[in-house]
């Protein structure tokens, strides 16, 4: 148990910088090489992050927050597939070749994954919000900031776009940091203040 809150704080670091980094660089110097490169592969460390977050609330999340976070698992995973394609693979093509590959079924499976990934990024939004365990402004951006995020993705890169990639890293580091130094339990909560406790850093 240690070891995947520890091992998802980490990755979830990882995230957030390979998401911030690069949209913050690219308010300057608009989409690159270099900068599409770390943003295609800075969603694999994304689900180590989800599961400690998990892992770290789920005495008091309940049967919502076990489907919540079934659910945004399988979004994210692919979010991660069509940003890694994004990213890596349709940024190379040329306008009319990408043109002629949406107007296909790719344009559909890009949807259906963004879709999903919505749905299941506002219902673990909820079930952190609901649980109480980590700080109030990441629990409470997630949902909105990262829906946002998946939605802002198909659209050119400007000021608003890199913002979004900014805010996104600042959300996930902070919820890296708190997995491994959660707040206490509010007054009144049902938490039980022993879970999250147990999961110390030397």
């Amino acid at each position: 148990m240690r070891f995947l809150l520890r091992f998802g704080a980490v990755c979830g670091i990882a995230c957030g910088v390979l998401t911030g980094v690069p949209g913050a660089i690219e308010a300057f110097t608009g989409e690159t090489t270099a900068t599409s490169l770390v943003l295609g592969f800075g969603p694999a460390f994304g689900p180590p992050l989800l599961t400690a977050v998990f892992l770290g609330q789920r005495h008091a999340v309940g049967a919502f927050g076990r489907v919540a976070y079934a659910v945004n698992l399988l979004g994210l995973g692919l979010f991660g597939g069509a940003a890694y394609a994004l990213n890596l693979v349709l940024v190379f093509l040329d306008e009319a070749a990408v043109d002629d590959l949406m107007a296909g079924p790719t344009r559909f499976a890009l949807l259906a994954s963004a879709l999903v990934f919505v749905v299941g990024t506002v219902l673990f939004g909820v079930s952190m919000v609901r649980a109480r365990t980590y700080p109030r402004v990441p629990a409470w951006a997630y949902g909105p900031v990262l829906t946002v995020f998946a939605l802002a993705a198909p659209l050119p890169d400007t000021p608003l776009t890199s913002g979004l990639h900014v805010a996104v890293g600042i959300i996930l580091v902070w919820l890296s940091i708190a997995v491994l130094r959660p707040a206490p339990a509010p007054a009144g909560s049902s938490r039980p203040a022993t879970t999250p406790v147990e999961v110390t850093v030397p």
